[in-house]
């Protein structure tokens, strides 16, 4: 005698339809399409205003000052933002898949918490002054972090709400030594208080290149866990029935999300809004799967962080805004109006 499968197993195992496949196929060559755009406006438009002639002379002719401007800062600019964007947006994913809660991003589980201390440390007591020295105090930190929240979490006993806690008070107690530290020490604070909002204004080849490694690590491994995190999503016992290790899975989420995270707030500071948005809005048009959200959040992530660095260049000119500022001020009323639509996406 034949027994159907549960609903939940129907609903991970069955593929979708082709049409949805082809339109979801689409938007993603869609996304894409408007990333490159993105990326091509991240490097014509500035602070300092040019010419579309001036911009190709600078890329392709390297003319004096039109090269040192168009190479040296908005290509290396446009790239960092390119990167940041990808480990946030999949970081974001992640994390909501693992917290199954769609309000998650980097900040919950106090990746970039630990990420500041560990630079305000660094300036205060070791006298690191130059970004290239404080990023890897800064990945370190949110590593750290990440290790501890795991730990404390319950290692293989994790489970959503413990690792969020876990999170939240270890951010609550490093935040407060992060303000006790800036309050005593001016110079920290004078060096922290630019760093802190996020920007890719500090952008060179040297901190791209170091970067890197982690964020293409990180990338593949969150790609190659989104069939995993997909039975997890389902609740421990569905997920146990489908085969799912849920304590490997946890781990290398967690190690995902922390190599990422701390990638890129290393390198920009933390930046807020991208990880928790991008993913709950692509949610909200590709349904629960991570196989599809994790991809689009990849893309859609680094238009949103590009799209704000350009809008910060632009409405301040000659100065500029940081995109930390800008993210803040574009995804504050954005996400609560999708807080409140009535058919808001659900894990």
């Amino acid at each position: 005698m034949l027994v159907d499968s549960p609903p939940e197993q129907r609903a991970e195992t069955a593929p979708a339809p082709p049409t949805r496949r082809a339109i979801r196929a689409f938007g993603l060559l869609l996304a894409l399409a408007v990333l490159v755009l993105v990326a091509l406006a991240s490097i014509a438009i500035g602070a300092k205003e040019l010419s579309l002639e001036q911009v190709w002379h600078g890329l392709f002719q390297d003319t004096g000052s039109y090269g040192d401007v168009v190479v040296d800062e908005r290509l290396s600019r446009t790239a960092l933002g390119l990167l940041a964007g990808v480990a946030l947006g999949l970081a974001g994913a992640v994390l909501q898949a693992l917290t199954r809660n769609p309000l998650a991003d980097p900040g919950l589980l106090g990746l970039n918490a630990g990420a500041s201390a560990a630079v305000v440390t660094a300036i205060t007591y070791f006298g690191v002054t130059s970004l290239s020295g404080y990023v890897w105090f800064a990945f370190a930190g949110a590593a750290a972090v990440g290790a501890l929240v795991w730990f404390l979490g319950g290692s293989r006993s994790a489970t959503p709400v413990r690792l969020a806690l876990a999170g939240t008070a270890i951010s609550a107690a490093l935040y407060g030594y992060l303000q006790a530290v800036m309050i005593t020490d001016e110079a920290a604070l004078n060096k922290m208080r630019f760093w802190t909002v996020g920007s890719l204004a500090s952008a060179t080849d040297s901190t791209i290149l170091q970067v890197l490694p982690f964020i293409a690590v990180g990338s593949v491994l969150s790609l190659v866990l989104a069939r995993p995190l997909n039975a997890v999503a389902l609740g421990d016992d569905t997920a146990k029935a489908l085969g799912a290790d849920l304590n490997r899975t946890r781990a290398l989420s967690m190690l995902a999300a922390t190599v990422l995270c701390g990638a890129a707030t290393a390198a920009c500071g933390p930046i807020a809004f991208v990880g928790l948005m991008v993913p709950h809005v692509v949610r909200s048009f590709t349904g629960p799967d991570l196989r599809w959200i994790l991809p689009y959040a990849a893309i859609l992530s680094p238009v949103l962080l590009l799209g704000a660095d350009v809008l910060g260049r632009v409405v301040a000119r000659p100065s500029e805004l940081q995109v930390g500022i800008v993210t803040a001020i574009i995804g504050g009323p954005v996400f609560i109006f999708l807080v409140r639509r009535r058919r808001t996406a659900q894990l």
